[in-house]
Parts: structure tokens; sequence; C-alpha cells
């Protein structure tokens, strides 16, 4: 297979975090999180800290170009020929263009992975996970849906111009999200 970067990206309660993680487990390859990096800032008794922590709570994504500063220094650290799988990185129009322009420059082929769920099934999954997991994000639903309907779409319209856009019915098991996953990208 050609693609050695892959993107998720989807509603909150897709399961781009779940996906990114069943891929890892079969590839070996590395899973980079923007929420999970934005989480752990979060934890910094700093003004950086705060900040994020607070704009976390209110379910809105974070500013792009902190969000791109994450990728840029994951991606420059990735060893030649290394493949890496980036959940999270590519939520606003900003970012996938950033996106597109740093892996055009290094030659890297990519896919980006759109596990997409009506906002029905994210308010049901969300619900269920909160119960299990109390992310304090997913006490603002409402905000990031309404995130992804002004940011989100416009950033998967660019990755969808540029070809490498993969749009997967995620309202299915996770083994059949996988399993079609995989088969995209030449994997089974």
């Amino acid at each position: 297979m050609d693609t050695h970067t892959i993107f998720f990206i989807g509603k909150p309660g897709c399961g781009k975090g779940t996906q990114a993680k069943l891929l890892s487990e079969k590839t070996g390859w590395t899973v980079i999180g923007s929420g999970k990096e934005f989480r752990e800032i979060a934890t910094l008794d700093t003004p950086v800290g705060r900040k994020v922590r607070e704009e976390n709570y209110q379910g809105l994504l974070q500013p792009h170009w902190f969000a791109m500063y994450l990728y840029l220094k994951n991606l420059f650290a990735l060893p030649e020929g290394a493949s890496a799988i980036f959940d999270g990185f590519n939520r606003k129009e900003d970012e996938a263009r950033l996106v597109i322009d740093s892996l055009l420059w290094l030659s890297r082929p990519f896919k980006v992975i759109l596990i997409d769920i009506t906002d029905e099934e994210a308010k049901r999954r969300v619900i269920e996970r909160r119960e299990k997991e109390n992310r304090e994000d997913d006490n603002f639903l409402d905000t990031r849906l309404e995130e992804y309907e002004h940011y989100t779409k416009k950033a998967i319209e660019l990755f969808e111009k540029q070809g490498a856009l993969v749009t997967i019915n995620g309202e299915r098991t996770r083994e059949e999200i996988a399993e079609d996953i995989a088969r995209v990208l030449n994997l089974s």
C-alpha cells in the first residue's frame, strides 16, 4: 500500500478513536490524536492549560494554529518511511489546507477517512460514552455538532476535492467499519 498517512474525521461519537486504535492494532502504525494531546495540556496549571481546558469543556474546537502546531510537530518527528494515523488534526478548513500542503511537500501519500453518522446517532453514542468515560467535552454535544457543521464540513470538502477522502458508513458494528477501512486501504 502506498498510503502511509491516515486521518480520521467525523462527528463526535462516530468512532474515530476506536477505529484509529483498531487500525493501529492491525498495522502496528502509531496513532497520534489531537484530542488526547489537548486533554493532556488541559491538565496543566498554566495559562495555556487553563485556556485549553476552558475551551475543551465548552465543546469548542481549539484554534487551528494550535492544532497545526501539534500536527506538524508530530509529522516532522516521524522517522523516514514510518506510517502514522492522525485522529482529529483536520477539523477546520485552514487545518485541511495545511495538512494537504505539508503532505504534498513531503511527497507523502495520505487518505482521510470520514466515518459518517447522523446527528441522532452521534447523540446516542455520546450519551453512552459519557456514562462510561465521563468526558467533560461530551457535556456540550450540541456545541460540538454546531462546530462540526460550521468548520469540519468545509475541511471535508477540501479533502474530497483533493481526492483523498474516503467515506465509510459509521452506523454499523465497529468490526464491520474496521473491515471496510482495511478494504479501502488495501490491507485485507
